[in-house]
């Protein structure tokens, strides 16, 4: 049974700094693309962050405040947030897809962890 377990979320002011989590378990990173989702309410889900063999792709409204990273040994992803705004607000959702080369590609999300930017 495959598992992604995002952590890391919570309330932050504005500037401020967080890191997400996202560990797996049943699959193994990286043979996959994986990325950092968010959804707002009342809005769509948007990519913020990816990571594959091509390299990392990050959305506009975030490039240059976070990055996303990966530890093979802990088959872990993280996604650094810096410099927070309040429009960063939403539930962040851990993604993986492939595997690489695979003959069926499947898609997996985690459960989502919030981030509230706010003074």
């Amino acid at each position: 049974q495959v598992q992604l377990v995002e952590s890391g979320g919570g309330l932050v002011q504005p500037g401020g700094s967080l890191r997400l989590s996202c560990a797996a378990s049943g699959i193994i990173f990286s043979a996959y693309a994986t990325g950092w989702y968010r959804q707002a309410p009342g809005k769509q889900r948007e990519l913020v962050a990816s990571r594959s063999s091509g390299g990392t792709n990050y959305a506009d409204s975030v490039k240059g405040r976070f990055t996303i990273s990966g530890d093979n040994a802990k088959n872990t992803v993280y996604l650094q947030m810096n410099n927070l705004k309040p429009e960063d607000t939403a539930v962040y959702y851990c993604n993986a897809f492939g595997p690489r080369g695979g003959i069926t590609m499947r898609n997996y999300w985690g459960q989502g962890t919030q981030v509230t930017v706010s003074s």
